[in-house]
């Protein structure tokens, strides 16, 4: 059954414009991620142009390594600040999908896991847990770390916002809704042999985090096993886990109750997969002081897991663009006028499937 949206033609075209509009709760929440990602920026400007501000060894800060993964950081970062403020305007809405959903897919798998774990660690540890022994001094860890919650859940919560008033109806539409589209069949078969891929990722990580330490590097299995070490690797064995059955289910259209709750656990489980396997990986390849050294078994779990995470985000922008009923990820209630040329910047009076 088609569902037709139309502008009635008494509508004045400014109606159109408030609704994108962002409302004040979104206002508040990119407003106050923006400023607590403005002391990390901050740092690592320090750190790149040669101030040692909060590093007892200037030399580490100079190797090449380090260079380019405070280079990277920033950025990443500051695609964050920018996506943030686009976030309070209307012109946000008109950005192109696959630039906001692809690094808020990332930033969400990397910071959902710290703003989950962190804060329970540290009632757990206390201040230990920001003493390493390491280059880098407590208090850059404990801003840092702050910095990141605080950014996590408002630039989260903006982006659901964000997401809600621009992908309302692929979203809140019903899971057993089906929608055939070309990529039915190779988007089933992905998310199959996901699935079992991911198992055997996700119960590798529970087992690590149960205090098995087969597998890991020699200097990690004979180090205690700290807490926060603990809790993370078993909140992403689950995502691995949870994430990819998630998949599943919105792929074969399984289940009760609307898109968006089995999409969110599978992008949070991708997402998390993809942006700390890929994290890893680049620590080890680069040599960074921060990597460890050699990995074994658990370079190659951190290596699957880099890919099953990409395998399931591209399985699921593929259904995203398909279920949305337009040819990519754009507002299925109100798309930005293009077709009917009014001049006016409202909504076509066009309908989506």
């Amino acid at each position: 059954m088609t569902q037709h949206t139309t502008r009635p033609a008494h509508a004045h075209p400014a109606a159109t414009r408030d609704e994108e509009r962002a409302g004040i709760g979104r206002v508040t929440a990119a407003v106050v991620a923006t400023a607590a990602i403005l002391p990390y920026l901050t740092i690592k400007i320090l750190w790149l142009t040669g101030h040692p501000v909060g590093v007892t060894d200037r030399a580490f800060l100079e190797d090449p390594a380090v260079v380019g993964l405070n280079a990277m950081t920033f950025g990443m970062d500051a695609v964050a600040l920018v996506l943030a403020l686009s976030f309070t305007t209307r012109r946000g809405m008109r950005l192109p999908g696959w630039l906001v959903l692809l690094p808020l897919w990332v930033a969400s798998g990397l910071l959902g896991i710290v703003v989950a774990t962190v804060p329970l660690a540290f009632l757990v540890q206390g201040p230990s847990l920001l003493e390493t022994g390491g280059p880098v001094r407590p208090w850059v860890y404990a801003t840092v770390y702050i910095g990141f919650i605080v950014q996590g859940v408002c630039l989260l919560t903006a982006f659901a916002l964000y997401a809600r008033d621009r992908w309302a109806y692929p979203l809140l539409a019903p899971l057993a809704w089906r929608q055939a589209g070309p990529s039915a069949a190779f988007r089933r078969v992905v998310a199959t042999g996901a699935l079992g891929v991911s198992v055997l990722l996700g119960g590798t990580r529970l087992y690590w985090a149960a205090g098995g330490d087969a597998g890991l590097p020699p200097a990690m299995a004979a180090a205690p096993h700290s807490f926060n070490a603990a809790v993370q690797d078993g909140l992403r064995g689950l995502l691995a886990v949870g994430g990819a059955a998630a998949l599943l289910a919105v792929v074969r259209a399984r289940g009760r109750g609307p898109l968006w709750r089995p999409l969110t656990v599978a992008w949070l489980g991708s997402g998390t997969m993809f942006g700390w396997g890929l994290y890893a990986v680049l620590l080890v390849v680069t040599g960074a002081p921060l990597g460890g050294g050699p990995s074994g078994a658990l370079g190659l779990v951190q290596l699957f897991e880099t890919l099953t995470g990409l395998v399931m985000g591209m399985c699921g922008a593929f259904l995203l663009a398909e279920r949305s009923g337009v040819g990519h990820v754009q507002a299925a209630e109100h798309p930005l006028e293009r077709e009917d040329r009014e001049g006016d910047g409202g909504a076509a009076d066009r309908g989506h499937g």
